[in-house]
């Protein structure tokens, strides 16, 4: 199974009052870890779109373990938990600087068509991302 790490600095704007890191951001933090595992795999989500999709959220879940502060670093740790050819998940842990895991979770995607929000099959759609994330969950 292929795992990108993408590494985050914690920004003073990402914090709460008590110094901690909102719990909001995570989601933005995701986001940034699935981009970079796409471009891992080759492929740019903006070039998918010029062909008129789009792959919304449909599902999301976070489990807090403890908190990340200001002035430290994080590392998003992301990879495809499960793809059917049609919706992907893509699961998440975010460590702090000690290497602890403050952060699970997953986002659940399916690709659509831009106008109509008609499911699209990667598979059949777009078969290069199919076999690259095929590969990546370790199914040639």
């Amino acid at each position: 199974m292929k795992k990108v790490r993408t590494s985050i600095k914690v920004r003073y704007q990402e914090t709460d009052q008590m110094g901690v890191v909102y719990h909001a951001n995570y989601l933005v933090w995701f986001e940034i870890g699935r981009t970079a595992l796409i471009e891992s795999l080759g492929f740019q989500y903006h070039e998918m779109e010029k062909q008129g999709v789009v792959s919304p959220v449909v599902d999301a879940s976070l489990s807090f373990k403890q908190p990340i502060r200001y002035g430290q670093d994080a590392v998003v740790e992301t990879w495809i938990e499960e793809y059917d050819g049609l919706r992907v998940t893509y699961a998440y842990r975010i460590k702090d600087t000690a290497d602890q895991v403050a952060v699970t979770g997953f986002t659940k995607h399916v690709v659509v068509k831009k106008d109509s929000f008609k499911p699209v099959s990667i598979r059949r759609s777009f078969p290069d991302w199919h076999q690259a994330y095929t590969n990546a969950l370790g199914r040639d």
